[in-house]
This record gives structure tokens, C-alpha cells and sequence, in this order.
């Protein structure tokens, strides 16, 4: 038997193929140069427009950006900044209670007791550490008289010291950084 061939012709492909279909390419019209030119120029104007409109949205969010920054910047200063002042703060607050002992240990000096032995090294290795933690010792014979550290509780004539010096400690001052925790009592020389 003979195959028969189909001479129906498709529908679909006749559509498809016809010059005057809707969506082929030879059925759209051919535009003018100038139209054509006015078309491209409204769409590079359209990525113009949304280019602009991403920089602003971009430069928006990098100053938002840069703001929070310099935001937290500033926290880290200023916490760092807190807990320096809390440390001194309870630096000063232990030299505070510590400040007999420290007299004790100044007067037992005077009187030759710490001259050797465990307890004058322990005195040494207390005065050193709290030495590195910025505690200063202040008030000895032959310093300018300053009333913000010193306390006069007396006058002495006398020529072993130049006249508003120092002449003699009767307690110690200390210091903690620039924060004076106690005055240092002092004797102020004067001329004779």
C-alpha cells in the first residue's frame, strides 16, 4: 500500500508565514530616521533618569552610611573614655583608704624600721605597684610652694631653703594621674 501524503495544509504555519501577520516582522512598519532617533533618545533619557535616581539612592544610603559610623566612633571614645575615669576613679578610691597605711609605712621609714627585711619589701613592691597604676607621691623639701597640692600648716624661717619652698613634709601628698586624692601638709620656708 501506497502512503498517501497529507496535502492539508497547516494552518498554523500559513499564519505564521503570511507577510500581513500580526508580530512578523516584514507586517511592522518601517519607522522615519527621526522617529527612530526620538525612540533611542527617550530611552537613553530613561537610563539617564533610573541611573540618577540609583546614584541619589546610593549617595543616600553612603552618608547614612558614613553617619552611623562616625556614630559609633564616637560611642567607642566616649565608652573608652568612661571606663579610663571609672579606673582612675577606683584608683583613687583605694589609694583614699590606703592612705595610713601609706603613713605608717612613711614614719616607720623616718624611724629606721623599713630598712631591711620582708616588711621593707613589702613596702617596696606596694609603692611600686601602685606606681604603675599612675600613683605619685608628692611634697619634698626644696618644692615651690603650689596651694592646689600643698597645704601650708606652717611658716619656718629659714636659709637652708629659698623663701616659698617647701622647708619640711609633715605628710605626704598623693596623686593619682592629675587627680589630687590628698594635699600634701607642709612647712613653707620664709625669709629669717
Amino acid at each position: 500500500m501506497a502512503e498517501q501524503e497529507n496535502t492539508t495544509p497547516d494552518p498554523l504555519e500559513e499564519a505564521f508565514n503570511a507577510p500581513a501577520a500580526e508580530g512578523h516582522p516584514e507586517a511592522e512598519s518601517v519607522e522615519s530616521p527621526e522617529e527612530a532617533a526620538e525612540a533611542v533618545e527617550a530611552e537613553l533619557q530613561d537610563a539617564v533618569e533610573a541611573e540618577s535616581a540609583d546614584a541619589a539612592l546610593a549617595a543616600e544610603r553612603l552618608d547614612s552610611l558614613l553617619r552611623l559610623q562616625a556614630e559609633f566612633t564616637n560611642y567607642k571614645n566616649r565608652t573608652a573614655r568612661e571606663k579610663e575615669q571609672l579606673r582612675l576613679f577606683v584608683i583613687s578610691d583605694l589609694v583614699g583608704s590606703l592612705l595610713p597605711v601609706f603613713d605608717d609605712i612613711d614614719a616607720a621609714r623616718k624611724h629606721g624600721d623599713l630598712q631591711e627585711g620582708p616588711f621593707a619589701s613589702i613596702a617596696t613592691k606596694l609603692e611600686e605597684l601602685l606606681g604603675k597604676q599612675g600613683v605619685e607621691r608628692f611634697g619634698e623639701v626644696g618644692d615651690a610652694f603650689d596651694p592646689n597640692i600643698h597645704e601650708a600648716v606652717l611658716q619656718q624661717p629659714t636659709d637652708e631653703v629659698a623663701e616659698d619652698h617647701v622647708s619640711m613634709v609633715l605628710r605626704y601628698g598623693y596623686r593619682v594621674n592629675d587627680r589630687v586624692v590628698r594635699t600634701a601638709q607642709v612647712a613653707v620656708a620664709v625669709a629669717p
